[in-house]
């Protein structure tokens, strides 16, 4: 007796279980119905090392932006910027379609406008989430993931800097650095959660 009540609630279990997956499975498929997605490439290093913004909202850097991370986006016309320290930004108005895929190739050119300090100082992060966008002085210089680690680093100019980490769903990590010529220095932390409508003003601007 006993144990066909086992089986029974082994069966119950069972049934529960293979309904969940379908309705999840038809969720999913009515959410990608209605959704389209957009995919990223880059030819070089550098594309493959950019950010990614979608509607002057930064969402992660291009070479990660798939899987788990990829972008699923609303029907109708998005605004996308793909960002690199020292190169002029690419940007693309896409058309979204329901239950379509479209890939969005970036190309980036180095500006003429970039310059290298002669006499510089060395800055290395040590940031987690790895993804979060770093800004020195206020202008996108990468992720946190490129200047961290043994081999890397970033070399900018002696003296005075603000350093702001960003990712949505986090607070701005922000503090200010002094450097003298050839010193090195190096900013841990760990961003804080939070809401996405606390992410800073440099993630949101187009």
């Amino acid at each position: 007796m006993r144990n066909c009540a086992l089986r029974k609630a082994a069966l119950a279990a069972t049934s529960f279980f293979a309904l969940f997956i379908s309705f999840t499975a038809a969720s999913a498929r009515a959410q990608n119905q209605v959704m389209g997605e957009v995919k990223f490439e880059g030819t070089t290093k550098i594309e493959k090392e950019a950010g990614v913004w979608v509607d002057g909202q930064y969402v992660g850097y291009l070479k990660e932006l798939k899987g788990n991370k990829k972008i699923m986006l609303l029907p109708g016309e998005h605004d996308i910027a793909v960002r690199q320290s020292g190169y002029d930004d690419f940007t693309k108005k896409v058309v979204v379609e329901p239950g379509s895929t479209q890939v969005v190739s970036a190309v980036l050119l180095k500006s003429p406008r970039a310059t290298a300090p002669e006499i510089t100082a060395t800055l290395k992060l040590s940031i987690e989430p790895k993804r979060a966008a770093v800004f020195l002085d206020d202008k996108f210089v990468g992720h946190a993931s490129e200047f961290g680690g043994k081999f890397r680093s970033m070399l900018i100019s002696p003296g005075k800097h603000r350093v702001k980490v960003e990712l949505p769903g986090y607070r701005t990590y922000d503090t200010e650095i002094n450097l003298l010529a050839g010193q090195k220095t190096e900013v841990k932390t760990e961003l804080v959660p939070g809401s996405i409508e606390q992410a800073g003003p440099l993630i949101k601007k187009p």
